[in-house]
């Protein structure tokens, strides 16, 4: 299966290249989306063998997803792993989570921080278990971590659901139309290498929980 890794990027001229590093070693296409950065977050790509797609304004992750997702179809890649630019996943899970995929055949699958939930705060630690519980009632899948952007997507399941949100709030539109268009979705035990990265991301704890909370509700 040919698969590409997509990272959605805004700012992240500190923490980028070491993760481009790490996954540089997979001899995987590597698409990184820069989403309107004014810090030089292109410039960290020098010298690297990687796709460079940009957006002259900031327009969220979920817009910076539906670019690069937009470009794997294009270029005809059956599947899409997704990492953030912070340095939070760790790369090296990608074998793992690619070897769930072929063995059990998920459309979607997550790389769930559950383990670490307590070593977050504040909102952030409420709504995934929130999220989680929701998740499971409502579909009955064994998704432990609906938050998590390490992610594996199948192109079938990319080409199937039109996606209409451009924050964080398009992970959780991608999980609730996954679902109601019968694709399968699961998770696989992943522990980040930071669980709270309050630090170095650019998620909104009050606008964006409430974002993603309305999108699960609508969709549903």
């Amino acid at each position: 299966m040919a698969t590409c890794i997509l990272i959605p990027a805004y700012n992240a001229a500190a923490t980028l290249r070491a993760v481009l590093v790490d996954c540089l070693v997979f001899d995987m296409p590597l698409v990184v989306v820069d989403d309107g950065s004014t810090d030089g977050t292109a410039q960290t790509l020098d010298g690297l063998p990687v796709t460079l797609l940009t957006h002259s304004v900031n327009r969220g992750k979920g817009a910076a997803l539906k670019t690069g997702f937009d470009w794997a179809i294009q270029h005809q890649f059956d599947g899409v792993v997704t990492l953030d630019a912070d340095g939070q996943h760790d790369p090296s899970a990608i074998p793992r989570l690619l070897a769930e995929v072929d063995k059990k055949g998920y459309d979607c699958l997550l790389a769930s921080r559950h383990s670490q939930f307590e070593e977050m705060a504040g909102l952030r630690k409420v709504w995934n278990r929130f999220g989680v519980w929701c998740i499971r009632k409502r579909t009955g899948f064994e998704i432990t971590d609906s938050q998590s952007g390490f992610r594996f997507y199948h192109a079938r399941l990319l080409r199937a659901v039109r996606l209409e949100k451009n924050g964080y709030d398009l992970e959780m539109e991608l999980l609730v139309k996954g679902w109601k268009a019968g694709f399968t979705i699961g998770s696989l035990p992943v522990p980040a290498r930071v669980a709270d990265g309050r630090a170095t991301s650019h998620y909104r704890p009050v606008q964006d929980t409430w974002n993603i909370c309305m999108t699960f509700l609508r969709y549903m």
